[in-house]
């Protein structure tokens, strides 16, 4: 059995929660709260440049209008 604990957070931050927890269809806190920690990692992750199917950049001959 997995050990619980609690958390403080204020009234904005646990009305956002809930809010979240209804949007997504989870039934508990933890479970939103792992949601939003693997998003935030696949984001992390995209943002340091891990986009193999990406082209690379190759600047147009013509690239500035007078």
């Amino acid at each position: 059995m997995t050990a619980r604990t609690t958390i403080q957070v204020d009234e904005e931050a646990l009305k956002m929660l809930e809010r979240m927890k209804k949007e997504r269809g989870v039934s508990s806190y933890s479970d939103l709260v792992k949601q939003l920690i693997r998003e935030v990692k696949i984001i992390e992750k995209s943002e340091k440049g891990s986009l193999p199917g990406l082209k690379s950049f190759k600047r147009e001959k013509i690239d500035r209008f007078d």
